[in-house]
């Protein structure tokens, strides 16, 4: 009869690396994950303006407003998303809302992370259907 005296399993070192890896990624993760739910209300707030009434014949400067109020009321920080980063676009008779932005969010040291946002909605016009 033969004794097996080979240990199979991870040794501390291969734990504390395994560990370091894992770590890494979850406080990428717990930087990243606001920004996500920052933009998730962003698209809440523009399918919100995007189902009023009067959307598809709102002047830039008003629709601007109501967004940032819409924003404002799905926790969106005030200068999460600057006003130059929301555009009013034609095409084919429809108006089509853009918000196009970028979050940098500082990470470890001098590196950074950037992440780039962007949503289109369409609010309306003669070729729609709205």
């Amino acid at each position: 009869m033969r004794v097996r005296n080979r240990q199979q399993g991870l040794s501390i070192i291969g734990f504390l690396i395994v560990l370091a890896v894992v770590g890494f990624f979850a406080y990428a993760a717990m930087l990243l994950i606001p920004a996500y739910t920052e933009y998730f209300g962003v698209v809440k707030a523009m399918k919100a303006l995007a189902e009023d009434a009067g959307a598809a014949n709102m002047p830039i400067e008003q629709i601007r407003s109501k967004l940032g109020f819409n924003m404002n009321l799905q926790y969106v920080g005030d200068n999460t998303v600057p006003p130059n980063a929301i555009k009013l676009n034609t095409q084919g008779g429809a108006r089509i809302l853009q918000v196009v932005y970028d979050k940098q969010i500082p990470f470890l040291y001098n590196v950074s992370l950037l992440v780039h946002f962007g949503h289109e909605e369409s609010l309306g016009g003669p070729n729609t259907g709205y």
